[in-house]
């Protein structure tokens, strides 16, 4: 197995993207911190966990919230004495024109989307220096990559999470920590599954492969860049998104 032994947090482990890491990580071996806001969901998702004979505990997670990360952190290294792995993978999106969105609808973006990564790896980093190295990947998107239309706000704060973790990748590197970003496309999760019914012929449109990506997909990229496989990548911006990027 890629990750025995191996201590994971991974936020927005709920549904979707970071169901499907959890699940992943703990079926090669880790050792699963599940976060997410809704407490219910994880619960769910440590069970499946649990079911499957792996290891894994659920903790309410506002990412936005200095406090909730240090609660993380400090249940963390109580329950499994370490930390190897941080996925930042929770985030929304609020869809609109660009001259529509206002500040609050920038302020939550940024807050939950690049505050929380922020937050996340000030938080993680000393954990990893005392275990002497350690793999954060961070969720962005292929939106920081391209221009995408009616979400100026996503797009920037995804931008954000792309240039944030290029510099922790410089600035950590030195001490065996290294720091990439995943940027998923057109993805199927509970959460995109009306959108992209609803405008699936576009999407199939806009990337070289004759399918829509899924989370198990993701899951698996960002499994490589946590694991030792990827011991000399960092600072990297890996897209999965059937080669909407490859335009």
């Amino acid at each position: 197995m890629r990750l025995t032994d191996k201590v994971a947090i991974i936020t927005g482990a709920g549904s979707g993207m970071g169901e499907a890491e959890a699940i992943l990580f703990a079926g090669e071996g880790a050792k699963v911190v599940a976060t997410d806001i809704n407490k219910a969901a994880v619960d769910t998702v440590v069970s499946k966990i649990k079911e499957a004979g792996g290891e894994a505990i659920a903790i309410e997670h506002d990412v936005a919230s200095r406090a909730d990360w240090e609660k993380v952190c400090k249940e963390t290294i109580d329950t499994f004495g370490k930390l190897d792995i941080l996925i930042n993978n929770a985030g929304i999106s609020l869809p609109k024109p660009f001259m529509e969105q206002t500040e609050e609808d920038w302020s939550r973006t940024y807050s939950i989307n690049i505050d929380s990564t922020m937050l996340g790896m000030q938080l993680a980093l000393p954990l990893l220096e005392e275990n002497n190295g350690g793999s954060i990947v961070n969720i962005s998107s292929i939106s920081a990559l391209v221009g995408m239309a009616g979400a100026g706000a996503y797009t920037a704060s995804k931008g954000a999470v792309r240039s944030i973790t290029k510099a922790a990748a410089v600035d950590y590197g030195k001490k065996n920590i290294r720091v990439n970003s995943v940027h998923p496309g057109y993805i199927v999760t509970p959460m995109s599954a009306p959108t992209m019914e609803n405008y699936k012929d576009f999407f199939l449109s806009q990337i070289a492969l004759p399918q829509l990506g899924n989370a198990k997909e993701v899951a698996n990229a960002v499994l490589f860049l946590a694991s030792d496989e990827a011991s000399h990548i960092t600072g990297i911006e890996l897209p999965v998104d059937g080669g909407v990027t490859a335009k």
